[in-house]
């Protein structure tokens, strides 16, 4: 069942109204929905907008809600594994269904697979009206960390490239069954972020260089550096970026990243993350 699979379901009517509060549900929207679960915020979902894409894998509760699909005209069930499932195609589909619709997605992400999903969203943050998703306290936070703090790392990165990440609620374990051993966030994310004022040409060769500049948080960035370049040639890049040759990673803002990575690329440096959609590349 859900829980085999990570899933802890909102079950509390009260919190369930103050997260719908925080969706601003539109008669007209279209709502891909991530790991419906037993169905509660799916039947809420269905009876606020114009059309909801629910996402479920577990073939139990998939059958329980192909029965809501029966009754429900503007549900559409997707029997699927998330982390492959074609956004790209899924939102063409949604678009279709209810032209002129804004598109939202919404999800209680299994805490275990919360960074693979968050890597199959960001790309496709442009074309959706908002990205809102339950997740750990703890990871929540490092989504919206700024530099220079012991949370701030690839993943905060990664968030404020594509969007604008927000914390929305802070919700109790309690109000889950089963309940989390954790407090868990609403995550409101819109685009546009940081980097469409970057003028990054190749978002994933460019967040790739920044999980290789992230791979051992703690020390020197320019100790990462050097494996891609001598140690004076790294220096200029950091220079470049107006970053002392002792700075961390965790230190530089996105603007200062983006200015290692165009020196780096200039000289000829390239990194493409081949795990990027699995690893938060803060450890």
């Amino acid at each position: 069942m859900g829980q085999r699979l990570g899933q802890h379901f909102l079950v509390d009517a009260a919190w369930r109204g103050r997260v719908l509060d925080a969706l601003q549900v539109a008669a007209s929207d279209s709502w891909i929905e991530i790991g419906s679960g037993r169905g509660e915020m799916t039947a809420e979902l269905v009876r606020r907008a114009a059309r909801v894409f629910a996402i479920e894998k577990d073939p139990p509760l998939a059958h329980h809600l192909r029965r809501l699909a029966a009754t429900t005209p503007n549900l559409t069930l997707l029997q699927a594994d998330v982390l492959k499932v074609d956004f790209e195609a899924l939102m063409s589909r949604s678009e279709q269904a209810a032209p002129g619709a804004r598109i939202l997605v919404y999800g209680s992400l299994p805490y275990y697979i919360t960074s693979p999903i968050l890597h199959r969203l960001f790309p496709h943050a442009a074309r959706l009206a908002g990205i809102y998703v339950i997740i750990q306290q703890e990871v929540a936070e490092r989504l919206v960390s700024r530099p220079a703090t012991r949370e701030y790392g690839y993943l905060s990165v990664a968030a404020q490239f594509y969007t604008r990440p927000e914390i929305a609620l802070t919700i109790p374990p309690g109000a889950f069954r089963p309940p989390p051993r954790v407090t868990s966030s609403l995550m409101r994310m819109r685009a546009p972020g940081a980097g469409a004022q970057l003028g990054i040409s190749d978002p994933r060769e460019f967040l790739g260089f920044v999980q290789a500049c992230f791979a051992q948080k703690r020390k020197k960035l320019l100790n990462n550096l050097q494996a891609l370049a001598p140690r004076a040639q790294a220096v200029t890049w950091l220079a470049a970026a107006q970053a002392p040759a002792a700075a961390r990673a965790e230190e530089l803002t996105l603007a200062q990243l983006a200015s290692v990575w165009r020196a780096a690329a200039i000289s000829g440096a390239t990194y493409r993350a081949q795990r990027s959609d699995d690893s938060d590349g803060s450890s």
